[in-house]
């Protein structure tokens, strides 16, 4: 009763706010331009506006893209802030039975999520360091994806020039491939190239790795493959040398980002990196998605907000557990493979990077479970281990890394399996 619940909705231009007291009843609503100089006449109105003897607290839905501004200057100035998730918001609606929706329904929506789940709502305490690491973090992310989309795109334009090009050319994204593609989109455009001149250039881009009998085995393949020649094969090779160029941007870009990143990481006391396994960039990925440690008490907290801790199924003497479809889908992933590349084998030489993980992967798959099952238990001590190395910023004491015996295989494509130990 001490309180007087603001629920606002946030846009681009302008945020939509209704205030309710402790009975659900509509005290007021404001509409104010999203403009940090106007956040002060809408906080001065809104104090006018509350029930008398009662501090303000306000529910956002949005609190890091469109509404972050507001949150950073109303918790700047006392006032408390919790985020209002927008599928609370969304069934809040549903259950009120209202089919319409526009900015002042779901803001009274969220000011009433904000009075009955007042307890539960997690409070937001903005700092510029979490929110700037997250933008480089999300910023590499849509690059990632951007050269995923663009090396499909090349696998199909290659294809249909070299229908046997995975045969010289394992992976098309390195610099000789690129190159020597971005050189020679066509066969045709090899005309003229003796096979000396090509071996030279290959050698030169691979660092000497490209051999000349690599040389050779891809004109062999191109003899082989027959006339790829198509009507307008000057336009299709334009197409190839833009996506390539492109290709070789974004992989510039993401070097760049990254440096950027690793600098950026300075600005916490982190020691993540300590775990082989663990390198910069899902170090900052994981401080980005988990944000300030302090707010989660326990590991299992940890757990249960990245989607790892299983949730259980009960009723009478039954009782299941399922993996939970909830959480940070995004940090949920990232300890997924994390757990997959502490568990598994690194390199041709089946070196053993982690054997504690290793081992204790092995131990699940003894006791009856799967490997997905497995791989969940990887992924909940893992939590357990992040969360103490940022909550007293310890570093990782690695186990000494070793070769697998030569019957033990990969535990990915296992079949059966000597003496971990």
């Amino acid at each position: 009763m001490g309180f007087t619940y603001a629920g606002v909705d946030s846009h681009k231009d302008t945020h939509t706010c209704i205030l309710l007291d402790c009975f659900y009843d509509k005290l007021g609503q404001i509409v104010f331009p999203n403009i940090p100089a106007k956040f002060g006449e809408f906080l001065a109105k809104a104090e006018t506006l509350k029930a008398e003897g009662t501090e303000l607290i306000f529910g956002l839905e949005d609190v890091s893209a469109y509404g972050r501004a507001l949150t950073v200057f109303l918790t700047n100035n006392g006032k408390k802030v919790k985020h209002v998730n927008a599928a609370l918001v969304a069934r809040e609606r549903k259950n009120q039975n209202i089919p319409q929706k526009d900015d002042f329904i779901d803001a009274e929506c969220a000011a009433k999520i904000l009075l009955s789940k007042f307890k539960s709502l997690p409070d937001i305490e903005p700092q510029d360091k979490y929110f700037i690491l997250r933008t480089l973090v999300i910023r590499r992310r849509s690059m990632v994806r951007q050269n995923t989309a663009l090396k499909n795109h090349l696998h199909t334009l290659i294809t249909s020039h070299y229908p046997s090009y995975h045969e010289f050319f394992a992976k098309i994204d390195t610099n000789t491939a690129l190159t020597f593609f971005k050189t020679y989109p066509s066969p045709s455009c090899t005309i003229g190239t003796t096979e000396e001149e090509l071996a030279a250039m290959l050698h030169k881009l691979s660092n000497g790795r490209v051999s000349s009998e690599k040389t050779r085995k891809i004109y062999k393949h191109i003899t082989e493959d027959g006339n790829t020649e198509t009507e307008y094969q000057d336009t299709r090779n334009l197409s190839v040398r833009s996506t390539i160029r492109q290709l070789e941007f974004n992989m510039g870009e993401i070097e760049n980002i990254e440096e950027d990143i690793a600098g950026f990481l300075e600005h916490f006391n982190c020691r993540l990196t300590s775990m082989k396994g663990l390198d910069t960039v899902s170090a900052a990925q994981l401080i980005a998605y988990i944000g300030d440690i302090k707010r989660f008490e326990t590991p299992a907290k940890l757990a249960r907000y990245s989607g790892v801790a299983p949730v259980t199924y009960a009723s009478g003497k039954t009782k299941l557990q399922y993996s939970s479809e909830r959480g940070n889908r995004e940090l949920n992933s990232l300890f997924y493979r994390l757990a997959v590349r502490v568990s598994m084998l690194a390199g041709p030489t089946k070196c053993v990077i982690n054997p504690f993980f290793h081992e204790y992967y092995h131990r699940k798959l003894s006791e009856g479970k799967t490997k997905r099952q497995a791989l969940k238990s990887v992924q909940r001590r893992l939590v357990n281990i992040i969360w103490h190395m940022m909550t007293y910023n310890v570093p990782y004491i690695n186990p000494p890394t070793y070769n697998l015996p030569e019957k033990e295989t990969d535990p990915e494509t296992e079949t059966t399996t000597g003496n971990s130990g």
